[in-house]
């Protein structure tokens, strides 16, 4: 059992739980404004420098998960595919290209922001967004896309999957209570802005 399943983490598939997948079959294609638009193969994207960013993913459905969440940071991939100064907003698509989520330039270039294949040092599983997910502690959730198979660089910002649907294109984090999975879901207070403290400590 995963540590994420350990905590009881939920689950949640917008678009539809997509089953078993090929981790080692799989690819992100990068596009868009760069110089060098390439095809990442799982064994290309886990040969790239690894980073760990110990940080909270907080769900907009009001639930936060603390680990270490290892994985390739966007501005290392970005700096691969040589990205252009025009670029504004990075748009994640996820496996069957039915959901999509973009978030700005000035978040992707962030250090804690990555795609990542590992939380607590295990690979992701399919309920969790494996083989590859977004991850944006920055931002509510629906903004770290999961199954990640395609990256846009774009110029201008497009509404994905959610926000389509009402929720936030900005998608900030804001003050309320959260369940903190690390402690059993216990119903904590947040700040605005990144889940680093609760305001209960």
């Amino acid at each position: 059992m995963s540590k994420l399943k350990e905590l009881r983490t939920p689950v949640f598939w917008a678009e539809g739980h997509p089953g078993k997948l090929n981790r080692e079959g799989w690819v992100i294609e990068v596009s868009g404004f760069c110089a060098n638009p390439r095809t990442f193969t799982w064994q290309e994207l886990v040969a790239l420098p690894k980073s760990i960013a110990d940080a909270r993913l907080t769900s907009v459905t009001r639930f936060s998960v603390r680990g270490r969440w290892g994985g390739v940071k966007v501005a290392d991939l970005l700096n691969a595919v040589q990205a252009g100064p025009e670029i504004q907003y990075i748009r994640f698509w996820s496996y069957r290209m039915i959901y999509d989520t973009a978030i700005p330039m000035e978040v992707a270039l962030r250090d804690r922001t990555l795609l990542a294949y590992e939380f607590d040092g295990e690979l992701l599983d399919e309920d969790y967004g494996g083989p590859v997910r977004g991850f944006c502690p920055y931002l509510w959730g629906y903004k770290s896309a999961k199954s990640v198979v395609k990256i846009e660089l774009m110029d201008r910002y497009l509404s994905g999957f959610w926000e389509q649907r009402g929720y936030p294109d900005d998608a900030l984090i804001t003050a309320g209570k959260v369940r903190d999975m690390n402690e059993g879901g216990r119903l904590r207070p947040i700040p605005n802005g990144e889940v680093i403290r609760f305001l209960d400590e």
